[in-house]
């Protein structure tokens, strides 16, 4: 029997993610439908030629992504992600390819400058002398890089904000940043941006300044929501 439609050859370079990969893409490209139960582990690994382990490892993946449900003497069936996957799907789906990759990204930063300037505001409204310590030692710190320092400062300003949250998806997001922070923080004029808004944003919650705050936070997320998608869009013109 051939196999699948969804399935292609592996490079054999990490074995369960790329399956989970091959999986991931059958089900948000919509070759495997809402419902549709997959082959047995035993198929999968002959059709693939693996083990029924490194199958079962990516299966159980797909499972945290809530994106098939495992059904226990029955079978493996493909769920609605529309209706039941979380926020771990987005990583999951950088990885897919680089036009998908764009897209999350650029959803992401989106996503970002729409709560930023509140969680600024809030911050200002509620740090303590220990956030502005905190936030003080870590612009001071000369042994971390800008993305660092930048990964830092926000989260403090997020737990300063008392909005958890604020605070979860920061860490959701922070995940996303250690990966593809170079795409803004490579460039030395974004870098100096940040650096700026490291003072600036300190001198704001230090007076209390909610107004101030909410508006420097605005104006640096959209600078870098601008910045990564005009080098998104040199790289695919590059590509073509």
């Amino acid at each position: 029997m051939a196999p699948p439609s969804f399935l292609r050859p592996l490079t054999r370079s990490r074995l369960s993610g790329e399956i989970e990969g091959i999986l991931l893409e059958g089900i948000i490209g919509g070759k495997l439908r809402v419902g549709e139960k997959l082959p047995t582990e035993r198929e999968l690994a002959a059709d693939l030629d693996v083990n029924r382990s490194t199958v079962r490892a990516a299966l159980g993946k797909l499972e945290s992504l809530e994106l098939v449900e495992i059904r226990h003497g029955d079978g493996v069936y493909v769920k609605d992600f529309r209706r039941s996957s979380n926020l771990e799907l987005i990583l999951a789906l950088t990885r897919m390819d680089e036009h998908q990759r764009d897209s999350v990204i650029s959803s992401l930063l989106r996503l970002r400058t729409i709560f930023g300037p509140d969680m600024a505001f809030l911050a200002s409204q509620n740090r303590t002398d220990d956030h502005l310590r905190s936030l003080r030692e870590v612009i001071r710190e000369s042994r971390l890089s800008v993305l660092e320092k930048d990964i830092l400062v926000h989260h403090v300003i997020a737990l300063a904000s008392t909005n958890v949250l604020y605070l979860l998806l920061l860490n959701f997001f922070n995940k996303f940043m250690f990966e593809y922070g170079y795409l803004y923080f490579e460039d030395p004029e974004n870098a100096r941006r940040s650096v700026l808004f490291h003072r600036e944003i300190y001198q704001a919650l230090k007076g209390k300044n909610g107004r101030k705050a909410r508006k420097i936070m605005e104006d640096v997320m959209k600078f870098s929501e601008d910045a990564v998608a005009g080098r998104l869009k040199k790289q695919d013109h590059a590509g073509r």
